[in-house]
């Protein structure tokens, strides 16, 4: 600055960081105030005044701020972070802290809980594109279900198989008669319980040639399962109450589970806990559906009593005389099986006893086996099916299958009372019965039950020349039924003339040596 021509010198204070009591104060020589002015001189313009320090009452040294700090605050202000709105509908809905890792958070898996997965995100749209999107049309809700049970296309095709095909391999008829469609199909339509019963039989079936519908098989098998253990009468009759009747649609469910293992080829007496459940219904009520009611004795009767054949403790109700034949059946002949209202498995009911009574007395080691009694009563036997006669019209393929169910009868006996080895009689008699199987075409509707005459047929192929037909056979019931359990037949079978082969006497003995196999099965 120049004033009268001489040049001033700019003061410039000098920043004391120093307490006082620090040390001596070093002043400037210079004079305090400016040198020709009163007072002191303002700032140049646009300058903001430098802050005073509080302690020693000195502005500092330097350029001011243009945009001082706040002095802070004594107490720590606690920032609050807004709720995340990320993370899974879980931890959300748990109000828990979710780690947001996908497809399933850590935190769910660690607390072992579901994870349900996350919301799906949502954009902001102005208000003329969602008026927009409210103007497209809708798509169209799922209809209901048609049946229950029928859910997908997948039970259509089980459905669909059920009815042209399950239902026509499981008895003598294939016309309107068939009380699979005719009875049982009715029953499941209002049934679910029944319904999944049916499907879950279809789908055996299929899935025999094709495992990928092993899954939704074995989806209506548990569905059936549960309907039987929540059914209220069910468990009513089950603790002994007799007041409660259980509903037919019921009873079918646990007739035709039975079915199903058949069907699969279970080998393991799965079979068992259906056959038991039908036998307490049959014995402690009777339906008010007498087409069900002719129907549900039969088939019960033909599995129970056949079930005798290849089992150790599984002895028919026939035995016990608490049950015979309904006094509403007045036409045997309409039977959809064989054996059961002609007459005929009461003589196989009789010879199991007698099977029974010697094997008792050849653990026992008592000679002879076949004491003077058991001899008098197989006699007596013979004579019964000797005058047994067919109540099938006699030019059908049926009156046929019931002369080969005859002739296997008197096999069963005579394989029961004589010693395991070669005779002319037993000869004479297995070839009868090759000549009755050669008379039914392979695409009859006989061959649904011509697994045990097949069965029995060959325990007592003595002779190899018979062998080759009887394996033949079981192939041409394979093509025709595609049953499970047609094959652990057959191995049965085979494994017998290994021991006839041997001279072994333990061929006698083919319900023990299923034992030792330790299979349990049916051969319907």
């Amino acid at each position: 600055m120049e004033e009268n021509g001489d040049i001033i010198p700019k003061v410039e204070e000098v920043e004391d960081d120093d307490d006082s009591s620090q040390g001596p104060t070093i002043k400037s020589s210079e004079p305090s105030t400016p040198i020709g002015v009163g007072a002191t001189p303002s700032p140049p313009v646009g300058r903001v005044p430098a802050a005073v320090n509080s302690t020693t009452g000195r502005r500092p040294r330097g350029r001011p701020r243009k945009h001082p700090v706040a002095p802070a605050s004594s107490s720590v202000q606690k920032t609050t972070k807004g709720r995340s709105k990320t993370g899974c509908i879980t931890c959300r809905r748990r109000k828990k802290k979710c780690d947001e890792t996908k497809p399933e958070c850590l935190n769910c898996q660690k607390n072992a809980v579901v994870c349900e997965g996350y919301p799906e995100k949502t954009f902001w749209q102005p208000g003329k594109q969602r008026s927009e999107e409210a103007l497209k049309p809708t798509r169209p809700r799922e209809l209901p279900c048609l049946v229950d049970g029928v859910e997908t296309e997948v039970d259509r095709k089980f459905l669909d198989h059920f009815v042209y095909t399950v239902s026509r391999i499981l008895t003598l008829f294939n016309d309107d008669s068939n009380p699979f469609k005719e009875i049982l199909l009715p029953m499941a339509i209002r049934h679910r319980g029944l319904m999944h019963s049916l499907l879950c039989l279809s789908g055996s079936h299929l899935a025999s040639r094709d495992p990928k519908y092993g899954e939704r098989q074995n989806h209506h098998f548990l569905a059936a399962i549960n309907h039987l253990r929540t059914d209220k009468k069910m468990s009513g009759q089950a603790s002994g109450n007799p007041a409660e009747l259980v509903d037919d649609p019921t009873v079918a469910s646990t007739l035709v589970l039975c079915l199903n293992s058949i069907c699969k080829g279970e080998t393991a007496g799965e079979y068992r806990p259906h056959m038991d459940a039908a036998r307490h219904l049959v014995l402690n009520q009777q339906s008010k559906n007498q087409q069900f009611g002719q129907f549900l004795f039969e088939f019960f009767m033909y599995h129970d009593v056949l079930n005798s054949l290849t089992s150790l403790d599984r002895r028919p109700l026939l035995l016990t005389g608490d049950i015979a034949i309904p006094e509403f059946i007045t036409q045997p002949a309409t039977g959809v099986l064989l054996g059961v209202l002609d007459g005929l498995f009461s003589y196989i009911s009789k010879i199991t006893v007698l099977r029974d009574n010697i094997r008792t007395r050849k653990a026992s080691r008592l000679d002879p086996a076949v004491d003077y009694v058991t001899l008098s009563d197989a006699v007596e036997i013979d004579s019964g099916i000797r005058s047994w006669v067919s109540n099938q019209q006699e030019d059908h393929f049926r009156h046929t299958a019931a002369l080969l169910y005859r002739q296997c009868t008197w096999v069963y006996l005579y394989r029961t009372i004589q010693p395991s080895r070669p005779s002319p009689k037993i000869a004479r008699a297995v070839d009868t019965g090759l000549e009755y199987l050669r008379e039914l075409p392979s695409n009859s509707s006989t061959q649904s039950v011509l697994l045990m005459p097949l069965f029995m047929l060959g325990c007592a192929a003595f002779e190899p020349g018979h062998r080759p037909e009887i394996s033949r056979g079981f192939d041409s019931i394979k093509n025709y039924s595609n049953l499970g359990n047609i094959e652990p037949a057959r191995q049965v079978v085979e494994r017998v003339w290994e021991l006839i082969d041997a001279g072994d006497e333990r061929s006698w003995d083919w319900e023990t040596i299923m034992q030792n196999m330790e299979w349990d099965f049916l051969v319907t």
